[in-house]
C-alpha cells in the first residue's frame, strides 16, 4: 500500500516554510554551492550533530541516563521509530549513521527544520522535557513541515527545478542532480516530478518482487506528478505494479535499468495518450519515469 502523504501543506503552511529555509541558505551562503553544504547550515544555526549518536546501542543508555525520565522515555520511543532525533534542550541531532550518507543529508536537514521553525522548537522543548505527549495531527503537521524545510534547503529553493529545465526529460537526470546536490536519487525523483515544468510523474515502487496470481509485482511506495501532468492526467493512485499493468512492461527484472518505452495512459477524460516511461532500480527502491511522447523533444522510444 502506498504510504500516506507526506509533505501537503496549504499556502500559508508552506509560505512560512519557505521562509525559514531562504533564512537558513541566507545565513550559511549557501545559495549556489554544490553539493549543498550541510554542514555550514548547520554550524550557521547553531545545530551540532552528535558524534556518538543516541541510535548506537551502547550510547543511547548513557544518554538517557542524562535527562529526565519523562524526556528519557519519549526519546526512547522515538528511536524506536524514525532515523533522526533533535533534542530541543540540547540544540544537539543524532542521526542513524547507519543510513546512506545521502540520505543522512535530508535526515539533517529535517531535523533542522525542527531547530528553525519557531513553533516546533518551542513545543519540542516543551514536551520532551513535560509528561504529556505531542498531538498526532500537530506532530504529522510538524513532519510535513520538517520534510518541506528539508526539501527546500537541499534543493536550494527553486534552484533544482531550474537546472533541470535544462537538462533533457529522462531518468537519467534527476540521478544526475542528486549526486549534484548531495541528495539521495529518492529525493531527487520526487523533487524533479513536483516541480518540474513539463508533464510528468515518477512512481517509486519497492523492490520487484513474485506475486501469486500475477508473477513479477511491486508494492507502490509512493507517486509524485507535475502540476501540468495532474492537471492533464489523474494523480497515480495504485497501488502495485503488476506485468499486465500498462507499466509492467518497464519493469527492470534482473537489470538496473530499462529503456524509454511506449505505454498508453488516459487521461481524465477518458482519452488515451501516448506516453513513455523508463526505469531504475536503486536496489532499495524501482524509480519510473513517465512522461508524455508531446512532453518530448527527442527520445528513443522502444515498442
Amino acid at each position: 500500500m502506498a504510504k500516506a502523504d507526506d509533505s501537503s501543506l496549504d499556502p500559508e503552511q508552506l509560505s512560512a516554510v519557505q521562509s525559514a529555509a531562504r533564512r537558513a541558505l541566507d545565513r550559511a551562503s549557501a545559495w549556489g554551492v554544490y553539493p549543498t553544504p550541510t554542514p555550514l547550515i548547520l554550524q550557521a544555526a547553531n545545530l551540532k550533530i552528535a558524534p556518538k549518536s543516541a541510535f548506537d546501542p551502547v550510547r543511547i543508555m548513557e544518554y538517557l541516563a542524562g535527562k529526565a525520565e519523562q524526556a528519557a522515555t519519549a526519546l526512547k520511543s522515538a528511536i524506536a521509530k524514525v532515523f533522526g532525533i533533535y533534542d530541543a534542550g540540547e540544540q544537539i541531532i543524532h542521526i542513524d549513521h547507519t543510513v546512506h550518507g545521502s540520505k543522512q543529508n535530508f535526515l539533517k536537514l529535517h531535523e533542522a527544520g525542527h531547530h528553525e521553525l519557531p513553533t516546533h522548537r518551542k513545543l519540542f522543548r516543551f514536551f520532551q522535557d513535560g509528561e504529556r505527549e505531542l498531538d498526532p495531527e500537530i506532530a504529522d503537521l510538524f513532519e510535513r513541515e520538517a520534510n518541506n524545510f528539508a526539501r527546500l534547503v537541499l534543493f536550494q529553493g527553486d534552484g533544482y527545478a531550474s537546472m533541470a529545465a535544462d537538462y533533457a526529460l529522462e531518468i537519467k537526470t534527476p540521478i544526475k542532480l542528486a549526486g549534484k546536490f548531495g541528495a539521495s536519487i529518492y529525493a531527487s525523483c520526487r523533487e524533479f516530478a513536483r516541480t518540474h515544468h513539463r508533464a510528468c510523474a515518477v512512481y517509486i515502487l519497492e523492490p520487484v518482487s513474485y506475486c501469486e496470481k500475477t508473477g513479477a509485482c511491486a508494492q507502490v511506495r509512493r507517486a509524485e506528478a507535475s502540476p501540468s501532468y495532474l492537471k492533464q492526467f489523474r494523480r497515480p493512485d495504485e497501488e502495485v505494479i503488476t506485468l499486465d499493468h500498462s507499466l509492467g512492461r518497464v519493469l527492470p527484472i534482473g537489470r538496473k535499468m530499462s529503456r524509454p518505452t511506449a505505454v498508453s495512459i488516459t487521461d481524465r477524460n477518458g482519452q488515451a495518450h501516448e506516453c513513455v516511461a523508463e526505469a531504475f532500480d536503486t536496489t532499495y527502491n524501482v524509480l519510473i519515469l513517465v512522461y508524455p511522447v508531446k512532453a518530448l523533444t527527442s527520445t528513443t522510444i522502444i515498442l
